[in-house]
């Protein structure tokens, strides 16, 4: 893979500053991953980090990459709020000679050559979604007659669509084919917006028995079981596998029977840890950041969420 990267002009020792530019900061996803680079950066020793909330403003984004270059940090490590800035943050960092690297959403230069990034193979997460799911449907013995599948995400962000691509060829391929009829909704990948527009779907559904859902994190997964939840739909008629796992065990947390099944657990810790390890080593020694590196995951439920380390919010 060819990637764009300032690289560092010389090794560098002593104090450096690190900036850590996330989208939605807030939630909790992002705030493990803010925590997981500050305790990485502790544990490395000599490192200033500097965490900043782009929330979901792309121009604030552009802005605070030129506000810590200015400043003359010596990374930048950035979760975009929207992928087509790629083009304009990768350059102005690589124009400082300032490495730049991309954690959870790959972006792209207008080279079209993509920034080093930390985070996951957003099509292998999909899989392990849709293999889940397809093992509970299974396992209770549905059919596409008496089943429909709802996927929701935000619809112009690849890294999601990504992700439900794979979980639906996963679903196919582990029930032969056989599929029930999926129902996409677009969302903002918030869990209101989810739980929103499947309102609206369970209304236009209501002679459908047993639902599976998924989608792009755990936001739209448990908006969608939500509204079927409220819609009068048994937790024993859905089948939801969150992604994140971070608002999906909150029911197991609380022991109540729920639609929200299992989870694919990732680690915006490990991310965020990661991230600031490629990067100290990568100012420190000199050399460009590696192309991609990749975090682990795993799917967690009722059973095992709590020794897996995945913290409830």
């Amino acid at each position: 893979m060819e990637t764009n990267d300032a690289g560092a002009a010389e090794a560098k020792s002593g104090e450096i500053t690190v900036a850590v530019l996330q989208k939605q900061g807030d939630q909790q996803y992002f705030v493990d991953e803010a925590q997981g680079a500050q305790e990485k950066a502790d544990e490395l020793g000599d490192i200033d980090v500097n965490v900043i909330n782009l929330g979901t403003d792309s121009n604030k984004a552009i802005n605070e990459v030129d506000n810590v270059i200015a400043q003359g940090v010596d990374g930048i490590i950035i979760v975009v709020p929207d992928t087509q800035i790629g083009p304009q943050v990768i350059d102005a960092a690589r124009n400082a000679g300032i490495p730049l690297l991309a954690a959870d959403d790959a972006i792209k230069g207008g080279d079209g050559k993509a920034a080093p990034f930390v985070g996951f193979d957003g099509t292998a997460m999909g899989e392990e979604v849709g293999t889940e799911a397809a093992k509970l449907y299974t396992e209770a013995g549905w059919t596409p007659e008496n089943t429909k599948i709802i996927a929701a995400w935000k619809q112009d962000l690849q890294t999601c669509n990504d992700r439900v691509a794979g979980a639906q060829a996963a679903f196919s391929e582990a029930t032969g084919g056989a599929m029930p009829e999926i129902i996409e909704i677009g969302t903002d990948n918030s869990a209101t917006d989810a739980q929103n527009k499947a309102g609206a779907v369970l209304t236009s559904n209501s002679d459908v028995q047993n639902w599976v859902v998924w989608g792009c994190n755990d936001e739209n997964q448990t908006g969608v079981v939500t509204a079927l939840q409220n819609g009068g739909i048994s937790a024993q008629n859905i089948i939801g596998v969150g992604l994140g796992g971070y608002l999906t065990c909150k029911d197991w947390q609380a022991g109540q029977e729920s639609g929200n099944k299992a989870a694919l657990f990732i680690s915006g810790y490990e991310v965020g840890s990661s991230a600031m390890d490629v990067m100290n080593t990568a100012i420190r020694e000199g050399e460009a950041l590696p192309a991609e590196t990749i975090a682990n995951t795993n799917i967690v439920d009722p059973t095992n969420w709590e020794e897996s380390g995945l913290v409830c919010t």
